[in-house]
């Protein structure tokens, strides 16, 4: 599978120069392209927005970037391996994108959901070169997916934005508070925020990234 076998939605501005920015929205488990796409129409004009969706199908529309596996004796775990070819296609769909409308790194976003903020954050850490500013949503990272050498990546040009709901019953919101604090060891730019939501995005949470993508434009 490569990664022009993953479909996407899209909204293009009218004029695309280089000022013109791209962010790539990466849903989470049992979703799809259409999910984060609502809020493209709330994102500003000139924002090139990409909706990728992920390439397991698990049925009623729903679909997912790895298998989570549900086990009595062990609660629920990754596929590591599937997340890992699921990180391969998603670095390949960006290179392409990118491509296909002439956007640099310095112009390009990831926003991603749960588990597509777990790949988002995995991308990020693992090929710095290819994307500036990270969207974490409801999501934790996985240290089972970033590089064993941290320390020989240059992640000075980096800058997330992560938000988690409080009550989230998916997701615990202690795991997501583990982020910043890694990202700060490693000297990247970070910013943190939590709602008194579960595993959404309340209002308020679009309202303050929305603007953190204004700013980061």
């Amino acid at each position: 599978m490569d990664a022009t076998s993953l479909k996407y939605i899209s909204k293009i501005p009218q004029k695309i120069d280089p000022s013109t920015s791209l962010v790539i929205l990466i849903h989470g488990y049992g979703s799809n392209e259409e999910d984060l796409f609502s809020f493209a129409n709330e994102l500003p004009e000139n924002l090139i927005v990409v909706s990728v969706r992920a390439p397991q199908n698990i049925g009623f529309g729903g679909y997912a970037w790895y298998t989570i596996h549900f086990d009595n004796n062990n609660g629920k775990f990754s596929d590591i391996d599937e997340a890992k070819i699921a990180l391969e296609l998603l670095s390949n769909f960006v290179d392409d994108i990118q491509e296909k409308y002439n956007i640099s790194t310095d112009k390009t976003f990831l926003m991603g959901f749960s588990q597509g903020t777990i790949l988002s954050y995995a991308l990020a850490l693992n090929y710095p070169e290819k994307v500036r500013n990270i969207v974490a949503l409801s999501g934790y990272l996985n240290r089972e997916l970033l590089p064993s050498e941290l320390e020989e990546y240059d992640y000075s040009k980096l800058d997330f934005y992560i938000s988690h709901g409080l009550v989230d019953q998916v997701i615990p919101v202690e795991w997501a508070k583990k982020a910043p604090v890694f990202l700060d060891k490693l000297g990247i730019r970070n910013c943190y925020s939590e709602f008194p939501v579960g595993h959404g995005v309340a209002p308020q949470n679009f309202y303050e990234l929305k603007k953190w993508i204004e700013d980061h434009c």
